[in-house]
């Protein structure tokens, strides 16, 4: 007897699916490494071992002692040179007097100012330096720098401290 054509049509439609849904590379069948079945984006990072901790040799290197304009606290030039003198008061009051002073000399050009750093940059006789006030125990040191927070050097600087000098004590 044969079988009935209906139910072989409906069996090789069957054969035919089961056939292209397993070669079809369906991931129902093949799930072996769940990382690898993520998108790329989504795979965690893959870091070599020696490239997983930070480097830790320069950790608590000190940096060189160097002298700086934006540290007020700390006079790089000596009270006692020709391009510094000290004053008495407070740093902010000091500096606010040597504003005054420069404003009324003769020639003297006061390009910025920092009270927050205790700076002038100033322009005097062809020169251009900082007029520096620094803290320091029992009152001030005023300073004439360059933009390195060495001692300024030339007869610009030299005559204007002597005449800041001058006018402070007034």
């Amino acid at each position: 007897m044969r079988p009935p054509r209906s139910s072989m049509r409906y069996l090789a439609i069957a054969v035919v699916a089961v056939a292209v849904v397993g070669t079809s590379g369906c991931r129902w069948f093949k799930k072996d490494n769940a990382l690898y079945a993520q998108s790329p984006e989504t795979r965690p990072l893959e870091v070599p071992p020696d490239l997983d901790r930070p480097r830790t040799d320069g950790a608590m290197a000190l940096p060189e002692a160097t002298t700086s304009v934006t540290r007020s606290g700390t006079a790089a030039v000596p009270a006692d040179s020709n391009v510094s003198f000290s004053a008495t008061g407070a740093r902010d009051a000091v500096f606010a007097q040597v504003g005054e002073a420069l404003a009324a000399t003769d020639g003297v050009t006061v390009n910025s100012r920092s009270q927050v750093l205790g700076t002038y940059d100033v322009s005097y006789a062809g020169s251009q330096f900082l007029v520096r006030v620094a803290s320091q125990q029992g009152g001030a040191v005023v300073s004439a720098v360059d933009p390195r927070g060495v001692a300024a050097t030339g007869d610009a600087p030299v005559r204007l401290i002597a005449s800041l000098q001058a006018a402070l004590a007034q």
